[in-house]
């Protein structure tokens, strides 16, 4: 998928661009039916890609869920939201990088003999 905005390759189905922070138009319909899973985001990661993971499954912009988790962080002590910070990032997968277009839509090569002539 390209973002409208930016004109970059991202991950299919996002609903913002990891590059430009855009919404993207993602027709319903064309969506294909499969259950959230909340992981670690793997292209918009600052440190672990916790708080790109929680806006991804949330669908909202990171940058909010980056500016909360600070003021979580700031208000409840730097023990408590650093210690929770940790958690997530131990028990939160890693979500696998998006494949480019152009890989996607590349033909299988030929397989070559190795027969001598």
């Amino acid at each position: 998928m390209t973002c409208a905005n930016c004109r970059r390759d991202i991950a299919d189905y996002s609903h913002f661009c990891y590059y430009c922070g855009t919404r993207q138009q993602v027709a319903s319909a064309a969506c294909p039916p499969t259950q959230r899973r909340l992981m670690r985001s793997s292209v918009d990661c600052k440190i672990a890609g916790i708080c790109g993971g929680f806006a991804e499954y949330l669908g909202i912009d990171s940058t909010v869920v980056r500016l909360v988790w600070l003021l979580v962080f700031i208000f409840t002590g730097f023990v408590p939201g650093g210690l929770a910070y940790l958690i997530c990032w131990a028990v939160m997968p890693q979500a696998p990088f998006p494949i480019p277009a152009a890989v996607q839509q590349a033909p299988a090569p030929a397989p070559q003999s190795t027969q001598p002539a």
